[in-house]
């Protein structure tokens, strides 16, 4: 404590000239004056007051050992049967939202199982499907703001789809045609939305973290009523970005919510030979992110859980992590053949009991709300739905070449001008080399 003052007293004492050796050895002078007994009285000298750290001496030498913590718990809300296992949430099991959350399942499921199809197909490029994780996706959706923005990895579509993205809209962007609002720049799945503040998905793996700090922090600055939700996966968390983003979030008390997807796989690495530890979520509380564990194929586990987050973003002004245990059941893309690194009977078994869709139907069938030829026809018009729309909008020309270079700047410069012609000119002489549906030149 005499120390502090002294030091105090020298930070206090404005300094200038030639004087200033004269004044720092007077206020060591009056340091070293400071007797053996007067420290001894101090009683603040047994707590460390290292400005890195909060903590207490200790004689002990013993080093943490983290195979000796408890793991964090995972928190669910309904089991494997569609049970409720908790009576405090008993009551607020709404089943109208659970009606939702299983057509909008179903509605993904089909778009997925089509799509996938359309790439096989030759009809796309690529796609990702979302099997076994819908529940990451709705859950956290319901939970949320309309203007609460949102930066998905590549797997949330089903937060788009919740929004009001219509099928019309994920077909067009799949097909790169002329309706596509990213005008045919990015491959399949790279969704976006600036009217449904869903920010347009990046290739490059984790950088949407940072992205969504900085956000988060412009809402902080600026005083807003929102907060930023950021998907990532198992693997992403393994990336510098993703460790930037914590800290930067947790120091700038940043109102975001980091949701990250752990499936199991990052593509086809496992998680054990992922990380050591217990888990994404050990990670929260060694940056002082408030942290919590759920089951991620309970979708009411990750409605109430990102619903509570965001109040504690909001009131607190703190960035919240929560790790989502699921499973993906499909491959990881169009590109990826899973049974090269994991068993066939390992996906069945996860897809018969841990599927989100399945503990919703169950919640639904025990408190009769589940009508089989309602959701027989449902899930038949759906289907044919998608089919229809992916007929008519694959029929659409690609954007007009000159898109290449729109939107860089606010007028094409003279560079682009010239890159533009020379296009033309190659485009002239090679054309039939290239495909026949492009708007024009």
């Amino acid at each position: 404590m005499l120390l502090r003052r002294a030091i105090a007293h020298i930070v206090a004492t404005r300094i200038n000239g030639t004087n200033v050796v004269e004044r720092i050895s007077s206020n060591v002078r009056m340091f070293s004056n400071v007797t053996t007994s007067e420290l001894k009285n101090d009683s603040n000298l047994d707590k460390p007051e290292f400005p890195g750290s909060k903590s207490q001496f200790t004689t002990e030498l013993k080093f943490l050992d983290p195979t000796t913590y408890d793991t964090i718990p995972t928190f669910r809300v309904l089991d494997k049967s569609g049970q409720h296992v908790s009576e405090s949430y008993a009551d607020q099991l709404d089943l109208n939202l659970a009606l939702r959350f299983y057509k909008e399942m179903i509605k993904l499921n089909q778009m997925d199982a089509i799509l996938y199809e359309a790439q096989r197909q030759g009809r796309i490029s690529f796609y990702m499907t979302s099997y076994g994780e819908e529940a990451t996706h709705f859950g956290p959706a319901a939970a949320l703001k309309d203007d609460d923005l949102v930066f998905g990895q590549y797997r949330e579509p089903g937060v788009l789809m919740w929004r009001g993205f219509t099928i019309e809209q994920f077909v067009n962007q799949c097909f790169g045609n002329i309706f596509d609002t990213g005008k045919g720049r990015q491959m399949p799945i790279h969704y976006g939305s600036r009217e449904l503040n869903y920010m347009t998905i990046k290739s490059t793996l984790t950088s949407q973290m940072l992205h969504a700090v900085g956000s988060a922090y412009a809402f902080r600055m600026k005083g807003k009523d929102q907060v930023t939700l950021c998907y990532f996966g198992d693997g992403a968390a393994s990336e510098g970005d993703a460790h930037a983003a914590f800290n930067f979030a947790s120091v700038l008390n940043c109102p975001v919510i980091f949701l990250c997807r752990n499936n199991g796989y990052a593509i086809s690495t496992p998680v054990h030979e992922q990380y050591q530890g217990d888990g994404i979520a050990a990670r929260g509380p060694a940056l002082g992110i408030p942290t919590i564990r759920v089951d991620g194929n309970d979708v009411f586990a990750c409605y109430f859980a990102v619903q509570e987050a965001r109040k504690i973003c909001m009131m607190e002004g703190r960035p919240v992590l929560i790790e989502a245990m699921t499973y993906r059941i499909g491959h990881h893309s169009t590109s990826d053949d899973s049974s090269a690194y994991r068993s066939v009977d390992e996906i069945r078994t996860y897809g018969e009991k841990e599927h989100p869709r399945n503990r919703i139907e169950l919640l639904l069938r025990r408190n009769n709300m589940f009508d089989e030829q309602e959701h027989k026809k449902y899930k038949e018009d759906i289907r044919k739905e998608i089919i229809n729309v992916v007929f008519q909008q694959e029929k659409h020309n690609k954007p007009a070449i000159k898109e290449l270079f729109t939107d860089v700047y606010d007028q094409m410069s003279r560079i682009q001008e010239e890159q533009f012609q020379e296009l033309n000119e190659h485009l002239k002489t090679y054309r039939k080399h290239y495909p026949k549906n492009f708007k024009d030149f």
